[in-house]
């Protein structure tokens, strides 16, 4: 029955469940966490789904949950649901009956939407599975500190991912109408990673620079010549770019300063181009200061990968949308250049990012993520499930791992990925065997300092 109407069983389960699910949501919003600290909101998550008959293991760290839904105690799972439980180091400002308690923390980014349309789509997988109409295993992944970012790591690190197929995962975007969703082929969003250069010489009078090294003047050609070699250096389709935030050198205007400083974020939507970044940059800097006379110390400290969405798994997204919600929701979702850890997961396996829409509409509001004032149209909730919720049906109905054609939205988008490095994941807390995935941990495999992963 549920293969046959799956639309009209998730109107019937919101028909029950909507309120109940508004309410945990805004019980979240109330009690916000920040990343590593989720653990009022991890234990709400894991109770409600105890409730529902699943068995939620706690991951290592005390924060985060994964339950799988349906299948044999043997079976693997063939798709994973992912949503980030953390909030932002932010004071909420609206003037809501659920407006944050805590004033250091606010979720203004909506994972406390993620993590209800999550919690929902799970009780109504699971739901399907007591009633035999839920034909593989889905496993859900309530994932900590995306905002550190860090923490799709330790879901990698714990075996989370452990021979799943395919990865799915939504954001809320109050950019577009609720209703809709936003899908994209290929990068949808980008790496920003950090980079300081640190340039010291033996300073001196500025009426005799022939004596001694123009530290200021080679900062200069740092700051001007770096991003306008990478035009050249990298393909251009690449969205590779460097732009300078801080610079800062000397105190006097007759004295070349023994020390200079400037920092900045690199930016880049293609995996390749983002993997080649350091060194690259690398060798311009030093290409650029052994001309001046001065020595540099090169710091490139890592975020997240760009997000590339895989085409298969974006057309199973439009297909399910297509069959619970209609064509016409259907959106093209814009590029960003922000960083989302949903990245690392598919560095590991093909997945996809949708956007979700969010905005009422009609509204005045402009609110943009990561804002004091962000709030949602909670009808996005029942969205939300409903497309998570036939995106794991569609992909467990189409063999998942298979490269095929699916639904009324037509052949899949083929999509060329990067080799996987050889980086084997301990599995200590699910079973199954390990995936590889591809980011370095902080200081690796490097002749200049790479420091820890930072939000960008």
């Amino acid at each position: 029955m549920i293969e046959n109407d799956l639309a009209g069983e998730l109107d019937a389960f919101l028909a029950e469940h909507e309120a109940e699910l508004i309410e945990f949501r805004r019980d979240l919003h109330a009690h916000p966490e920040i990343g590593y600290s989720e653990y009022r909101t991890t234990s709400r998550i894991a109770l409600r789904l105890e409730g529902a008959g699943l068995r939620p293991a706690i991951l290592p760290k005390g924060t985060g949950v994964i339950a799988d839904v349906g299948g044999g105690p043997d079976e693997n799972p063939v798709v994973a649901l992912r949503a980030d439980i953390d909030a932002l180091p932010i004071v909420d400002e609206k003037n809501v009956v659920y407006r944050s308690l805590n004033p250091d923390a606010c979720h203004a980014c909506g994972h406390d939407v993620h993590t209800t349309i999550l919690l929902g789509t799970g009780l109504f997988l699971a739901r399907a599975a007591a009633s035999g109409a839920l034909p593989g295993k889905v496993r859900l992944i309530f994932q900590p500190a995306e905002e550190v970012p860090g923490g799709a790591l330790d879901v990698l690190a714990a075996g989370g991912i452990s021979s799943v197929d395919r990865v799915f995962a939504l954001h809320c975007d109050p950019k577009l109408d609720v209703g809709k969703i936003g899908t994209r082929v290929g990068p949808i969003t980008a790496a920003c990673d950090k980079i300081k250069v640190r340039l010291t010489g033996p300073g001196g009078h500025t009426a005799r620079p022939h004596l001694t090294a123009d530290l200021v003047f080679a900062l200069g050609k740092i700051i001007t010549e770096l991003p306008a070699a990478l035009s050249r250096r990298v393909d251009p389709r690449s969205g590779l770019s460097l732009v300078w935030g801080s610079v800062s050198a000397g105190s006097a205007a007759n004295a070349i300063p023994d020390l200079g400083v400037v920092e900045g974020t690199v930016r880049c939507l293609d995996d390749s181009a983002w993997h080649a970044a350091p060194e690259l940059l690398k060798s311009l800097v030093e290409s650029v200061t052994s001309a001046y006379g001065v020595t540099y110390d090169l710091s490139y400290e890592r975020s997240v990968p760009p997000a590339v969405n895989d085409g298969l798994s974006t057309s199973m997204i439009a297909a399910a949308a297509d069959r619970v919600l209609g064509p016409d929701a259907i959106a093209v979702a814009p590029q960003s250049l922000g960083g989302e850890d949903f990245a690392w997961y598919l560095e590991s396996i093909p997945g996809s990012l949708v956007r979700l829409g969010t905005r009422r509409p009609g509204s005045a509001d402009d609110f943009d993520i990561h804002q004091p004032m962000f709030d949602v149209d909670e009808r996005c909730i029942g969205i939300g499930i409903k497309v998570m919720a036939a995106t794991a049906m569609t992909a467990i109905g189409n063999g998942c791992g298979e490269d095929q054609a699916i639904g009324p939205i037509g052949n899949a988008v083929s999509q060329v990925r990067a080799p996987v490095e050889d980086v084997t994941l301990a599995g200590p807390l699910l079973a199954g065997p390990s995936q590889a995935h591809r980011p370095a941990p902080p200081g690796a495999a490097s002749v200049y300092s790479l420091g820890g992963y930072w939000a960008g």
